[in-house]
């Protein structure tokens, strides 16, 4: 007689950029292998393949493309369903700004994470009077990159390819171009072509989009001085 089946609970989210609800398991056993032997590993694509493998196994609502998803969709999808699987809290170390030097543990409910929407925010860029170029939120790969890169800190031309693929799209009142139909070489040479104002407002798009973020009130026990530590991004509670 073959051995019983285990029920494995389902939970319900909305994915923030897409306002748009899923069901989802927690992570299993052999999941959590996947994600401890890439993290042993500290190797980025191994990372980048666990994590996505986890996810798309998790989600078990149809037609959600996981290599579509923006940078804090994949965020907030892995901080629930790790919460979900291990634990409502994560302990974490925080490093007390006033004397860059102590380190004191804290526990975080993951319930009280959110995706935090700053003010100003616009995909669209008016780039002229005729023109608009349209922004997209970086790609899974992308977010592997920039969150797992080994402790490296991201390139010029890393911060240009990343510019030229989340380009949506450009248009006028007449005409449309789609970022995913031009060349790299097409869109590296339509950024290089930007002004300084121009290339400003790109920044400020990077800037101002919706991230995980979360603020917690800690106490240094050496000076005890109380300050404000603003968590931001998936590593900061990537245990």
């Amino acid at each position: 007689m073959p051995l019983p089946k285990i029920a494995t609970p389902i939970y319900e989210l909305e994915i923030p950029s897409l306002k748009k609800n899923i069901r989802y398991r927690p992570f299993l056993v052999k999941e959590e292998k996947i994600l401890i032997i890439a993290m042993e590993s500290e190797d980025s694509k191994q990372i980048a393949n666990a994590v996505k493998t986890v996810i798309s196994n998790c989600i078990l609502s149809k037609g959600i493309k996981i290599d579509d998803l923006a940078t804090f969709d994949i965020e907030y999808l892995f901080l629930n369903i790790r919460g979900k699987s291990v634990g409502e809290t994560v302990d974490v170390l925080i490093t007390c700004p006033d004397d860059n030097v102590t380190k004191v543990p804290v526990s975080i409910n993951l319930d009280e994470i959110s995706i935090q929407e700053q003010e100003g925010h616009n995909k669209d860029i008016k780039l002229d009077d005729t023109l608009t170029m349209r922004m997209k939120y970086p790609s899974m790969a992308e977010f592997i990159k920039n969150n797992f890169n080994n402790g490296e800190g991201i390139g010029v031309n890393e911060s240009f390819d990343l510019i030229c693929a989340c380009i949506n799209q450009v248009y006028s009142e007449e005409e449309s171009w789609i970022g995913s139909e031009c060349s790299k070489k097409e869109l590296s040479e339509f950024v290089d072509q930007l002004t300084s104002k121009q290339f400003k407002q790109i920044e400020k798009f990077f800037e101002t989009m919706p991230k995980l973020s979360h603020n917690i009130q800690i106490k240094n026990p050496n000076t005890g001085i109380e300050s404000e530590v603003v968590l931001e991004g998936l590593p900061a509670f990537f245990v």
